[in-house]
């Protein structure tokens, strides 16, 4: 597993993180500042309310700290690319997720060790700063998730036509790395795969389940229009987990502390996509 902790974890979550910025335009950050209220709404819900209801659902289910804080590590992580394909399958503000998954990815440069940090000393009473580097872990992240980020908007920008025709291919490359960072999540696992899996797989049902209801209500409440309930839910309710998976790896060698954002990135696209169908048929039906 050397070989895939250290070369293929980091390669493959740069690499998707550079096909999310080929997308990127400078209209998805100019459209934040004109149109503010739904992309904090969805901020919000995703950088504060999510940790916190993970919290919750850490503290008072019973399980091994190291799963506990696995379950803050998936809940850290900022919505992955394929949120902004799913918004668009349940005719959703895809351009609201777009932004999101943007901006949100780059705050998680600061925000994702600071979750870590403070999971790793309450939940385990262990020392964040003598275990690991916060800094080292806040650095690490900016270079496999800004840098490519910004590396493919600058692609996007400068190479315009070749961008545009790259872009479905590097999201299809996205997507099967994705699924290979899964299977190799659970090949590392794989004595103990099924009592992991028994263990965390109906905690991160409960939390998705939980959050995207929540993301909706507070969407409601705060009056977004219905195709942006819809992009908030999915930006909520889809994690980076290949990020989450990466950073369970490299700094905690994987064990109980991966097995969390293994049973996510399953969990949550069978959710999303109940949800695409059935949103689907009501506007079919409608």
């Amino acid at each position: 597993m050397g070989i895939v902790t250290d070369g293929f974890l980091p390669l493959a979550l740069a690499f998707i993180m550079f096909s999310l910025g080929l997308g990127l335009t400078a209209r998805d950050f100019v459209r934040v500042a004109r149109q503010p209220r739904d992309f904090f709404i969805g901020a919000l819900s995703q950088v504060i309310l999510l940790p916190l209801v993970a919290l919750v659902i850490v503290l008072v289910w019973p399980m091994p700290p190291e799963m506990a804080v696995g379950v803050m590590i998936v809940a850290a992580a900022p919505g992955g690319a394929t949120s902004n394909i799913l918004t668009a399958l349940a005719r959703g503000d895809v351009a609201l997720s777009i932004s999101l998954t943007a901006i949100i990815s780059l705050v998680s440069v600061v925000t994702v060790p600071i979750v870590i940090a403070l999971a790793y000393t309450h939940l385990m009473g262990g020392d964040a700063e003598a275990d690991f580097s916060v800094v080292g872990t806040a650095l690490g992240i900016f270079v496999i998730v800004a840098v490519p980020v910004i590396a493919g908007m600058l692609v996007r920008r400068f190479a315009t036509g070749a961008a545009v025709r790259f872009e479905p291919a590097a999201r299809a490359i996205a997507v099967v790395l994705f699924i290979l960072v899964v299977i190799a999540a659970l090949i590392q696992e794989r004595e103990n795969i099924v009592s992991y899996l028994g263990q965390s797989g109906p905690v991160m049902l409960v939390l998705n389940l939980i959050m995207m209801l929540l993301a909706y209500l507070v969407a409601r409440l705060a009056r977004a229009g219905a195709k942006q309930q819809i992009a908030i839910v999915m930006e909520c309710g889809l994690q980076n987990g290949t990020l989450a998976i990466t950073a369970a790896t490299v700094l905690f060698g994987g064990g109980l502390f991966v097995v969390p954002a293994a049973s996510y990135s399953m969990i949550m696209f069978v959710t999303a996509l109940l949800l695409v169908w059935v949103l689907r048929r009501t506007t079919r039906a409608d």
